[in-house]
């Protein structure tokens, strides 16, 4: 017996694919797995069969063609592609988290692709299929072109091939922006952009946080975790991690977007305050905001929160205004140079 790939395009109508299974049937093809991806010209099945060792590729389309499939394509096929698609995909990612830089070789590998080309500009074409080539969107500026002869692209091997794109770009960015700090001190934090899976570990955080240090950072109800999530991943923001050898948080600072400015807030263990760290975390809150085009930050804090005044302070804060025992700051961003610091009251 040989493996086969076998493709063909059958009408979506019901009872359709059985003639063209009963038809391999009729020939001792033996189907081990089956794809459906469907197209606005029909539903394109994408079989991995075992067939007779002599049979031909012409005995397989003639098989094909008998059974009402059209469009038509076959070629022998490795041991490899007895791996369902979504099963190979998700390995595929999986070495894509550790290899981001593998992208090209992992889209040749999930499409059986002969070229895989990156340019540094979108391409001019809406991202999609178009026969045997594939235009798909780099998050991070770009675009890919993907190339093979036969058979054509599917808009379901687009999805995935997109979704593979955007995995690499995140995980490139991820650790783009990862670095390691060293405080005055001498002591080391990793700073690095949270994601969903950080919940655990930022709950840990609150729970070693003094009451006074977590009315200073939410002035009002701590939040659970639906709301913590929500921080996490703020739209339009991002919120940063400190973490200490051993892997455990210690800090938490977070750019919140509203309208054309960035609200910040940070968060710092007892232990770990007072040494420098919340200056670093809020400089790279603000080196995002200017990269992300926000016209200035906005700090929220209590009166009696010294020690974070005199971190702005030592920014370079624009305007203060006073609300009874609430403070707003503004932090201006490179585009906005520091105003009137002296402070307004209201109320």
């Amino acid at each position: 017996m040989a493996l086969w790939r076998v493709r063909a395009t059958v009408d979506d109508r019901p009872g359709y694919l059985s003639v063209l299974t009963a038809s391999l049937a009729l020939k001792s093809i033996n189907i081990l797995a089956v794809q459906v991806h469907t197209t606005e010209a029909g539903a394109v099945d994408d079989f991995l069969v075992d067939a007779p060792e002599t049979m031909t590729e012409a005995d397989l389309l003639a098989a094909v063609t008998k059974g009402r499939g059209r469009d038509a394509f076959v070629a022998r096929a490795e041991a490899q592609g007895l791996a369902d698609q979504p099963t190979r995909a998700l390995a595929l990612a999986g070495r894509l988290v550790h290899e981001p830089e593998a992208l090209g070789e992992t889209l040749v590998a999930l499409l059986d692709a002969t070229d895989v080309r990156w340019r540094p500009r979108p391409s001019a074409e809406q991202p999609g299929v178009h026969g045997g080539r594939m235009t798909l969107t780099d998050p991070a500026g770009g675009s890919y072109e993907v190339l093979r002869a036969l058979p054509a692209f599917t808009p379901a091997e687009f999805a995935r091939a997109q979704a593979l794109v955007e995995l690499a770009a995140g995980v490139t960015r991820h650790q783009r922006e990862t670095v390691t700090l060293m405080l005055p001190d001498g002591a080391e934090v990793t700073l690095r952009p949270a994601g969903p899976d950080d919940l655990p570990a930022v709950r840990e955080l609150h729970d070693h946080c003094s009451t006074a240090t977590l009315r200073r950072r939410y002035l009002g109800v701590v939040p659970g975790d639906s709301r913590l999530r929500r921080l996490l991943e703020p739209p339009g923001g991002v919120t940063l991690l400190a973490i200490a050898p051993g892997g455990r948080v210690v800090a938490t600072a977070s750019l919140c977007a509203e309208g054309d400015l960035g609200e910040v807030a940070v968060l710092i263990e007892d232990d770990w305050q007072r040494r420098g760290l919340g200056t670093a975390l809020l400089r790279r809150l603000r080196a995002h905001a200017e990269r992300a085009g926000f016209a200035a930050l906005v700090a929220h804090t209590s009166a009696d929160n010294v020690a974070m005044l005199r971190t702005l302070r030592r920014l370079g804060h624009g305007p203060l205004e006073r609300d009874g025992s609430l403070v707003s700051v503004t932090l201006p961003t490179a585009a906005q140079p520091v105003g009137d610091e002296t402070p307004a009251t209201s109320g």
